[in-house]
């Protein structure tokens, strides 16, 4: 005969014998310290590494000051405290004081030797001299000048300028990708047969640095060229850095003598967008100098800290940053009246780093310093049978 059920009423809960804590379920007390640990683990590892560091602004350029800037594209500073302000568009180099109280012209629009005309470059070494690079009827030419605005040495380089990169208004390539170490200049010039060329301060080509890559676009010699300008970076600690700033975005880095140390694709949600967009086809447009591909690039600026640190901006709001082992350590994204994407970055004094567009300051204080660690998972108990 079958038993009969007790009525519907009369029938315990699920929900109300199941107990309220879900480790209260697992009867042995190691079973439940280890499934504590790999929750705890679990629920804290996707939070650190989806959201980035925002970084916000802590001070600018005053408006009575920034306002004779008309478009300041570089933002500088050297050993002494002065500020240098580069404004493509006016011609001119300004100097600020470290107060920020004042400016003053230190070069002005010209086409003869010791001003300048259609600059695309700027740089600073810490002792206060600085180099500028500019266009007088095409002519891609380089100028060094003291801290008062003083020429001290220059040269033309041969042939006539190529815009082969460029983003809004903007050449990135050749001149327009130029460092200052104080001692020699670097560029991006790919049609030499390296990615880094070095200059000495007398115009001299002293060497080149890294191999261009493969792009699959060799017969292209325009196109290739383009596809491996970049950005050269000196390391703090001695070599070179080459970020790729157009197509497959990718680094490399160098040791004093030129031989590659790594490479490093770059890779992360926040570009995955932007690299998935990438062309495979490129229109032609007409220049001076003939048809070339036009060519946008992928990253807009890099820079290496003081910690020897590269800092990455792409064109879309994000900056990564990489430590000395090419690891991705943090992911940062500047806001001051709002999200802004770097087209200059420079680290000048107490760890500030200054930003173009607006002239603005941001603490990078812990510079490459990855989100707080997940607590490491303990070694799991032995469970005795049971």
């Amino acid at each position: 005969m079958r038993e009969k059920l007790p009525a519907p009423e009369s029938r315990p809960s699920n929900l109300e014998s199941r107990p309220s804590n879900p480790e209260s379920r697992i009867p042995n007390p190691h079973t439940r310290a280890v499934v504590a640990v790999l929750a705890t683990a679990l629920t804290l590892a996707p939070l650190s590494a989806l959201k980035p560091d925002v970084l916000r602004s802590t001070g600018a350029i005053p408006a009575h000051v920034a306002g004779r800037f008309r478009e300041a594209t570089g933002f500088q500073q050297s050993a002494s405290g002065q500020y240098f302000v580069f404004d493509r568009r006016a011609h001119t180099v300004f100097g600020v004081d470290e107060q920020q109280t004042s400016s003053w012209e230190i070069i002005q629009i010209g086409s003869e030797s010791g001003r300048i005309i259609d600059p695309t470059a700027f740089a600073v070494e810490p002792n206060g001299t600085f180099v500028v690079a500019d266009a007088p009827n095409g002519r891609e030419r380089i100028q060094i000048f003291t801290p008062a605005g003083f020429r001290i040495g220059g040269f033309l380089l041969p042939g006539r300028m190529r815009p082969r990169v460029t983003l809004e208004s903007f050449v990135l390539n050749g001149i327009g990708s130029l460092q200052y170490t104080g001692t020699s200049i670097l560029m991006s010039q790919p049609e030499t047969g390296g990615l880094i060329t070095e200059y000495t301060l007398s115009g001299i080509p002293n060497r080149t640095i890294g191999n261009l890559r493969r792009t699959g676009y060799e017969h292209d010699r325009e196109l290739h060229f383009a596809l491996n300008s970049g950005v050269p970076l000196v390391d703090p600690a001695g070599g070179f850095l080459f970020v790729f700033q157009t197509g497959e975005p990718m680094f490399q880095k160098y040791d004093r003598d030129g031989r590659l140390l790594f490479e490093r694709r770059i890779q992360g949600r926040e570009v995955d967008d932007v690299i998935s967009k990438l062309p495979t086809t490129w229109p032609k447009r007409k220049t001076d100098e003939g048809e070339l591909p036009l060519v946008t690039p992928t990253i807009r600026t890099a820079a290496v800290d003081r910690r020897g640190q590269l800092w990455i901006s792409f064109v879309a709001p994000f900056t990564y940053v990489y430590d000395a082992d090419g690891d991705k350590t943090r992911t940062v994204q500047f806001r001051a009246a709002g999200p802004m994407a770097p087209n200059s970055l420079f680290f000048g004094k107490n760890d500030r780093l200054l930003v173009t567009p607006g002239l603005y300051e941001f603490l990078s204080g812990g510079a490459g310093r990855a989100a707080p660690p997940v607590p490491p998972i303990q070694p799991i108990p032995h469970v005795p049978a049971t």
